[in-house]
């Protein structure tokens, strides 16, 4: 029984360890028989330990989620709105940028993944309170609702893959500061981190934002 045991758990690594390379290769829809064979085992021992796509991907990406949510917790008991807000989305978009499954995961809906559906919740709460705050605080500006952060961290996340694939790992550190500073009441205006993109590194960014390529 012990044997047996070790055998499922050996089993159930292999496949979540298949399943993200896989999923960070191809996107969240690959065909999970490719993953039952990268891992080595067959489609009836895969979907005996995760009956459904959504319960994969959630045991594959559990981890990376609630360390998003461990960083919502931080930046909620930040001294004030503006530090909590700028150090939460640098911790995000590390993540994003990262792993490209994660990012995958993130920035596009997913139905029935009970982490994620924690972690977007957990999101929009972080980002209310921190907003509230800040426009209390005199720091954010007060016709910025928590709809318009949300969409267009959504639209940059999703680009981050296309940015660090064509440029450098932290290239996505400067549209992310000129997004917080638009965010900003005040006229001072902080430099932005980094150089900006060429017009070939531009056109680069443009390619990878095409369809994902698997063959």
């Amino acid at each position: 029984m012990g044997a047996l045991r070790r055998d499922a758990r050996r089993n159930r690594e292999l496949l979540t360890e298949a399943a993200h390379d896989v999923f960070t290769e191809h996107g969240l829809d690959a065909p999970l028989d490719v993953i039952a064979r990268r891992a080595g085992v067959g489609n009836a021992t895969l979907y005996r330990h995760f009956p459904t796509r959504a319960a994969l991907i959630d045991a594959v990406f559990r981890d990376q989620l609630t360390g998003t949510m461990t960083a919502g917790e931080e930046a909620r008991s930040a001294p004030d709105a503006w530090t909590g807000l700028t150090a939460y989305l640098d911790a995000v978009f590390t993540t994003l940028a990262a792993d490209r499954g994660t990012n995958d995961l993130m920035t596009t809906r997913v139905d029935g993944v009970d982490s994620l559906t924690a972690v977007h919740a957990h999101n929009r709460e972080t980002l209310e309170l921190l907003l509230r705050r800040g426009h209390a605080e005199g720091t954010v500006r007060p016709d910025a609702t928590v709809e318009d952060v949300l969409f267009t961290l959504a639209a940059l996340g999703r680009a981050v893959p296309a940015l660090t694939a064509a440029t450098t790992p932290d290239t996505w550190r400067r549209p992310l500061a000129l997004l917080l500073a638009g965010l900003r009441t005040d006229a001072l205006r902080s430099p932005l981190p980094g150089a900006a993109l060429t017009p070939a590194e531009l056109g680069d960014v443009l390619q990878e934002l095409g369809p994902h390529r698997t063959a």
